[in-house]
């Protein structure tokens, strides 16, 4: 991240609900959350748990029904700028992958040099260099997946949202990705991501965020969670019970 950029960290979420409608249902029904820099946060939970729209709401996509969202560290006010977001399926430019992140890094105040420095780290982490001037859209699942993580590498955020990043997937394609969020992580960025795969989980995360029903049951070290959670709810998920 560069040097002159104040933390953003922590961030908070302080009894947080969402709702498609005034009265309806609440999808995110008090969620209260503090996030911390240096660890790789995962969230866990069943299928309408919640998990996305925590990611959204905490990224800023969405605006909490109640409850605030608080980025508390000095550089705060600057957030937006210092964070970014990588979806399950991205949305890619019909040019080469080189030009889809020289066109995100245009978008900042980055000198022409520190862009093409950007540029070719981010392809290299990625292993996207010799795909480079290869059309983005003409690539396989996997391989977009790394164009955009590599797009939001570039970008040097204090905190990546990733959403499901591994989704659909084969083995090969996944740890190609898992490899790139590691040294995402390892260059200094908080990675907070959602996944279904509790493999993945256990090599990536370093607290689990346990969601169902809207609500945050656990957030506990991942070891501890993996060996003893705390909650029946995160119980009958990791051994693969059914539950409501």
């Amino acid at each position: 991240m560069p040097e002159a950029a104040a933390a953003i960290l922590p961030l908070e979420l302080r009894n947080v609900r969402w709702r498609p409608a005034p009265r309806g249902p609440a999808c995110l029904d008090g969620v209260s959350l503090r996030l911390e820099g240096g660890v790789r946060t995962v969230l866990l939970g069943p299928n309408g748990a919640g998990k996305t729209l925590t990611l959204q709401v905490a990224h800023g996509l969405r605006e909490p029904t109640d409850g605030s969202v608080r980025w508390l560290g000095p550089g705060g006010t600057g957030a937006q700028l210092q964070q970014a977001m990588v979806f399950q399926r991205p949305v890619l430019l019909r040019r080469s992958v080189a030009a889809n992140i020289s066109y995100a890094l245009s978008l900042r105040e980055i000198t022409a040099k520190a862009r093409d420095a950007r540029l070719v780290r981010a392809l290299e982490g990625a292993g996207l260099t010799d795909l480079a001037s290869r059309s983005a859209r003409t690539l396989s699942v996997g391989q977009q997946q790394r164009v955009a993580l590599a797009r939001a590498w570039a970008l040097e955020p204090q905190v990546l949202f990733l959403d499901e990043p591994t989704a659909s997937l084969d083995p090969g394609a996944t740890q190609a990705v898992e490899t790139t969020v590691q040294s995402i992580a390892t260059g200094g960025t908080k990675i907070v991501m959602t996944t279904h795969d509790l493999g993945q989980a256990r090599r990536l995360a370093d607290d689990v965020v346990f969601l169902q029903a809207g609500r945050v049951t656990e957030h506990t070290p991942a070891e501890e969670f993996f060996e003893e959670p705390r909650s029946a709810e995160a119980r009958a998920f990791l051994k693969g019970d059914l539950f409501w």
